[in-house]
């Protein structure tokens, strides 16, 4: 018998999220038959922005070695005695705009996103500029991508992602939502 559903948490990860705000789309399940990695992908964006410019992909990467080891590290500890909490899983959180004609600046969206991330959702924008034509304006694709871990112990108890840290990324997405709208004008 396994000692943690990945599957369950993924399925709970999506409920919490839309107990916060959020709409799930879709979600994808990839295992490389080789390593057997595997992620978990969920597509999700803001309740009020179905029709709008911005997505938000949340991540697992699930390595087998990692969740190996954390089997044996319970396995081998009496009933009740949890293992160190030093096994964790990268959970990334991803949001997506298309092309924009305005594109904005990136220190000054950088600084906005800090105050709403804060110290425990540090969030890395970045941006893509290309020119569709060689006559037309330069568009700017942005990205922002934040890095958690979350522990298999957590994940084991059924509080890995935080409601604080749900809050954050609906505040970092309604932001980016709200901020599209003068980008793509």
């Amino acid at each position: 018998m396994a000692v943690i559903d990945i599957a369950g948490f993924v399925a709970d990860l999506k409920d919490h999220a839309v107990e916060h705000g959020f709409h799930v789309h879709d979600e994808r399940h990839f295992v490389e038959s080789y390593s057997l990695r595997q992620t978990w992908e969920v597509d999700a964006h803001p309740e009020e922005g179905c029709e709008g410019p911005i997505d938000l992909y949340l991540s697992l990467e699930i390595d087998p070695r990692v969740l190996l080891g954390f089997e044996d590290a319970v396995i081998s500890r009496p009933d009740g005695d949890d293992p160190p909490d030093e096994y964790r899983f990268p959970l990334n959180f991803t949001w997506g705009l298309p092309p924009l004609p305005h594109g904005p600046d990136l220190l000054v969206v950088a600084t906005e996103l800090a105050g709403i991330g804060g110290p425990d959702l540090p969030l890395e924008v970045s941006a893509i500029d290309s020119i569709p034509a060689a006559t037309e304006a330069t568009e700017r694709s942005l990205r922002v991508v934040a890095h958690q871990n979350v522990s298999l112990l957590r994940i084991r108890d059924g509080d890995a992602v935080s409601c604080d840290l749900l809050d954050r990324c609906l505040g970092v997405s309604r932001f980016l939502l709200e901020a599209a709208e003068g980008w793509l004008a």
